[in-house]
């Protein structure tokens, strides 16, 4: 057990500092100006070089370190999202970006690390940029300050550009005093736990694995929750779907009330 404890916390160490490196790549090509993007599967299913150089760096960088590692490998996996919000970032909304990556053992999210390159880069010109965000289960999540939204509000956040009539039902039953749309499951998550939003809604499938597995870690570590639309957990094993299918709901409080307040119809919409 204490083997595991250590290789886990060597992982964990290395996906901070290749994290912060891939942050680095997503500023540069920015600044080279020169995105490349390319449709995966829609015009609103974009990738970039910064996807593809950020990819390459963690995915190269994490089997130099770990070589036995399976990276999407046994029971420990490893979700990798080099560039979360991509299309938010070739609109130059930068705050809405994160790189992503995860890690799950036996199917659970165990650990995860969450960088945000443009973190502060509307503070001005002489501003550092970047932060990078980091948690355990049953250690705790680090890097920023935990906050919740006033009592008695209810605001949700949902997506930006992949929204459709289920997600716009579903939001509407929670009954919001607001709604914000942006970009990025990590982005939303990191809304939770500074208290910007008491609720996440995405009651539509569209999210993947590698977009869920660091933010889970980091809600739950600070009590949060997150599952798909209809109460289920998220299981990461190396042969699951990547495809969230159901949706996700999460909140770092009162999940309860938000979960009876998702419609019959949603559910009947969305097969796990």
């Amino acid at each position: 057990m204490a083997s595991s404890h250590t290789v886990l916390m060597r992982l964990v160490a290395s996906a901070y500092s290749i994290a912060q490196k891939a942050g680095v790549i997503v500023r540069r090509v920015i600044a080279e100006g020169d995105l490349g993007i390319v449709e995966k599967t829609s015009a609103t299913d974009l990738q970039t070089k910064a996807d593809r150089l950020a990819q390459m760096s963690i995915c190269s960088s994490l089997a130099r370190k770990f070589p036995k590692l399976t990276i999407i490998g046994e029971e420990l996996v490893v979700w990798v999202d080099p560039l979360d919000g991509t299309k938010e970032y070739t609109e130059g909304l930068l705050d809405n970006v994160t790189v992503l990556i995860g890690i799950a053992y036996e199917g659970k999210a165990i650990a995860g690390v969450i960088n945000q390159p443009y973190y502060n880069y509307q503070a001005g010109p002489d501003a550092v940029l970047g932060r990078t965000i980091w948690g355990v289960l049953g250690l705790g999540a680090f890097g920023f300050q935990l906050k919740e939204v006033p009592v008695g509000k209810h605001i949700v956040t949902t997506t930006r550009s992949h929204s459709n009539k289920l997600v716009t039902d579903c939001v509407t039953a929670m009954n919001p005093d607001d709604v914000l749309r942006v970009g990025g499951a990590g982005n939303k998550i990191i809304q939770l736990i500074e208290g910007k939003a008491s609720a996440y809604v995405f009651a539509s499938p569209g999210c993947k694995k590698w977009d869920t597995c660091a933010p889970e870690v980091i809600l739950h570590a600070v009590g949060g929750k997150l599952t798909d639309i209809h109460g289920n957990d998220l299981h990461y094993n190396k042969e699951v779907k990547h495809m969230n299918s159901a949706g996700v709901l999460a909140t770092l409080r009162n999940y309860d009330y938000y979960a009876s307040r998702v419609p019959e119809s949603v559910k009947k919409a969305l097969v796990p």
